[in-house]
């Protein structure tokens, strides 16, 4: 580790130790995308909570994060460099909502046993979602927390590039956005090109990201691009871990 990855990775580590002095912990659902990185770095800012776990939904065939397609190594590799346990909660291809709510019933049954009362989403403003996440929570006396509620979305994606994040697109909805835009950095290009009707954070399902850098790691998750497919309706932009060499994302 270089001396400014050496720098970078104690402050990160001493920040997150403070934070967790007097706060309440929490766990938090993340998915590896910029919504999840800005509700985590809006956490760790405010001081009232710190996230002792982060809980992710992992496809078992296929090896990948459900719904973003990214694979399971680069998503260990995203908590590591966060510095916060990582539990995979484990369903099938195309599950059922009752098989997923029977597998996430279990982690949200386990860590309010371990003393949690809490769950931070990174859901901006859909409401549906909102009202089903708290009626989910709520059978397990959990409550739901959104950092990011009401916040506009053309002005949380500018704050995520501008407070240094870097993201690649890795999953595109192709009936609300073309399918160029798979595999593109999330910066200030990608936002310049995209269409009126797309919301900037992708909130309506339009797109998804992996994020590779920023304020919240300890260092980057070296990757490269792999290739783009078209699978199940939706255009996927393959990420390839980098085992201990150079990121090939930045600035892509």
């Amino acid at each position: 580790m270089s001396g400014v990855a050496s720098r970078r990775s104690s402050q990160l580590v001493l920040r997150v130790e403070l934070s967790s002095v007097m706060s309440e912990p929490i766990a938090m659902c993340f998915s590896g995308g910029k919504d999840s990185a800005l509700a985590l770095q809006d956490i760790r800012r405010r001081g009232v909570y710190h996230v002792a776990e982060l809980l992710t939904t992992v496809t078992d065939a296929y090896d990948r994060v459900s719904m973003h397609g990214v694979r399971r190594t680069l998503l260990r590799e995203q908590a590591a460099a966060i510095g916060i346990p990582l539990s995979e909660v484990v369903v099938p291809p195309e599950s059922s909502n009752d098989v997923y709510e029977h597998e996430m019933g279990k982690a949200f049954a386990r860590v309010r046993a371990d003393g949690i009362r809490r769950v931070a989403f990174g859901d901006i403003f859909l409401e549906d979602l909102r009202t089903y996440r708290e009626r989910q929570l709520a059978s397990w006396d959990l409550e739901c927390l959104f950092p990011l509620w009401k916040q506009d979305t053309a002005t949380l994606a500018r704050s995520f590039i501008g407070d240094g994040f870097e993201a690649i697109t890795v999953c595109v909805n192709p009936a609300a956005l073309g399918a160029s835009f798979a595999g593109r950095a999330f910066d200030d290009a990608f936002l310049t090109d995209l269409p009126p009707d797309v919301d900037p954070c992708g909130e309506n399902g339009e797109f998804h990201t992996f994020v590779f850098d920023g304020p919240i790691f300890s260092r980057p998750i070296a990757a490269s691009r792999g290739t783009v497919v078209e699978r199940a309706g939706f255009v996927f932009c393959d990420v390839l871990h980098q085992r201990g060499g150079t990121n090939g994302l930045h600035r892509g």
